[in-house]
């Protein structure tokens, strides 16, 4: 399923609300194919804030593979004809997302965004979201 919309807000590095252009309430959606630092993680509200730079208030094109765990459309998200989750984690914002063994779509993105020490990566060795949560637990809601 595809609409087009535009952004209405950023919750973090891989998580939007898009309004169709359509009608009815913004939809929130979950980049696919990425995974972005925690909120609370080191790096999160950077993360966050690239993602707001890049397609806040911007007319984008949605393609939803499924819904997620947590009732977020998983998402291939365009932005001026680019692939907002390429151009997330080609400046080191985000990690291809992992699963078992497979370095994920966006591999070569992320290797060249470490090699350019981008984002991220600039300093260390990041901590993989999924890593961190099983160390802190999830990220307190807003306002606590």
């Amino acid at each position: 399923m595809g609409y087009a919309g535009k952004v209405s807000h950023v919750s973090d590095g891989d998580t939007l609300w898009v309004a169709p252009d359509a009608g009815g309430p913004a939809r929130k959606l979950r980049l696919d194919g990425i995974d972005a630092p925690e909120i609370c993680q080191p790096h999160g509200e950077a993360s966050r804030q690239a993602l707001a730079r890049l397609a806040l208030n911007r007319r984008v094109e949605v393609r939803v593979r499924r819904q997620d765990d947590y009732g977020r459309e998983l998402a291939h998200v365009k932005v001026d004809r680019q692939d907002l989750g390429a151009l997330m984690v080609r400046e080191g914002q985000a990690w291809s997302y992992r699963w078992r063994n497979h370095p994920g779509p966006y591999a070569a993105e992320e290797a060249a965004a470490r090699q350019a020490h981008r984002g991220l990566f600039a300093a260390g060795r990041p901590e993989l979201p999924r890593d961190f949560r099983q160390r802190h637990g999830p990220c307190p809601a807003p306002g606590r």
